[in-house]
């Protein structure tokens, strides 16, 4: 889709004007954001309503030198403001609560104001396909932060899956376990696992939508399939919790591919332990979140070969977001930050009127409502005794 420059996006040679929604004090995933931002010196955080309690907003910006006039109570007087200033931001960064995402991310798309939302985009389908509309209406561009497509060895993946050197695709296979919600961690004051166990907050899924949305579009991503349907059982192991901390599904992907799901937060022993597999007719490819620098590649009846991050055999895809020689480890931060440097390139080409370059990639919200869609199938097959259900 075409996408236009914001009124107040004129000037050259800066760092974009960054928003946040949400993100103050006590927040995890807040300060991810902004360090990723930061990484690569291409945004500058300049406003913000930054809780929903007016204090802690206020008390937030200043630790991290925002303006008083520009920090503010909600997100909708935040909107309005920017979108009326000559300086006003460029982007906004929404980092709340899932329930939020949708309505912040309507009032700044309504201002014309670009948006980078964090996942799932929201927790029902009507509004997701109702952002991605506003997005595409305005001509907008709307990132969804599905942050472990930034790896370099995930580019490469990609790119084995994509040229041939694994075949015909046939067997997908992805996991992700945790253990920090083994026990009610909700019930002890721990902000992360309240809201994420609470309905109201995180909608209808708890671990899929969680990190199990996160596996999804690593599969999706990778593999290059899209999911036809699927079979799943939503499992809550935790006594008096409300939403699932266990999910297993089956796959079945267009062209033929068929995979497995396994997300958990119950499971003892694993800290964030995301595994993606991919088997086709001529060879195999497995990569590991907490060893991201490797990827191994087998061609069928040949010995593996590791290939690593700027090393021997790394692709120029995935070393044009390298930053420093291998052996020396880049990981979860330095991943997110290729998103939003992605998506810096990305805004700089629309304010400058600029063609951008083909390499540049990062999810967008038609794969945020991609996401939404496989929470709602696997909650409704769940629920019906883990019938199958077409995307």
């Amino acid at each position: 889709m075409a996408i236009e420059s914001s009124s107040n996006s004129t000037q050259s040679g800066r760092r974009l004007r960054l928003g946040m929604v949400g993100g103050g004090q006590g927040a995890f995933i807040g300060a991810v954001h902004r360090i990723a931002a930061r990484l690569d010196d291409r945004y500058q955080l300049v406003a913000g309503a930054l809780s929903s309690e007016a204090a802690r907003a206020h008390a937030s910006a200043e630790e991290l030198g925002i303006a008083p006039e520009r920090s503010y109570d909600d997100f909708a007087t935040m909107a309005s403001a920017e979108s009326a200033r000559a300086d006003g931001i460029d982007v906004v960064a929404i980092v709340t609560p899932n329930h939020l995402h949708y309505a912040a991310a309507r009032a700044f798309l309504a201002a014309g104001i670009h948006v980078i939302c964090d996942k799932p985009l929201t927790t029902n389908i009507a509004q997701a396909k109702e952002l991605a509309q506003l997005a595409h209406d305005n001509k907008l561009l709307f990132a969804v932060t599905y942050n472990y497509s930034g790896y370099p060895m995930i580019r490469q993946a990609r790119e084995l899956a994509s040229n041939g050197a694994l075949g015909s695709l046939r067997v997908v296979q992805v996991e992700y376990p945790q253990d920090w919600l083994t026990t009610a961690a909700e019930n002890t004051g721990l902000k992360q696992a309240e809201w994420r166990t609470d309905p109201e907050r995180a909608g209808s899924g708890g671990c899929i939508g969680d990190i199990g949305s996160h596996a999804y579009h690593l599969a999706c991503y990778v593999s290059g399939l899209q999911l036809e349907s699927l079979c799943a059982e939503l499992s809550t192991f935790v006594d008096g919790r409300q939403l699932d901390d266990n999910a297993q599904i089956m796959l079945r992907f267009g062209g033929g591919a068929r995979g497995m799901l396994w997300a958990s937060q119950v499971a003892p022993g694993n800290e964030n332990g995301l595994r993606l597999r991919i088997y086709g007719s001529e060879g195999g490819i497995e990569w590991k979140q907490e060893n991201p620098n490797q990827l191994w590649h087998t061609s069928f009846a040949q010995a593996t070969r590791l290939i690593t991050r700027g090393g021997s055999g790394a692709s120029d895809g995935a070393n044009r977001l390298s930053r420093i020689p291998p052996g020396h480890p880049e990981g979860y931060l330095e991943g997110f930050a290729n998103i939003y440097s992605e998506v810096a390139d990305a805004l700089q080409s629309i304010i400058h009127g600029t063609a951008l370059d083909a390499a540049v990639e990062f999810p967008t919200v038609e794969d945020g409502v991609r996401g939404v869609e496989f929470i709602e199938a696997a909650v409704e097959s769940s629920s019906a005794g883990a019938k199958w259900v077409s995307l």
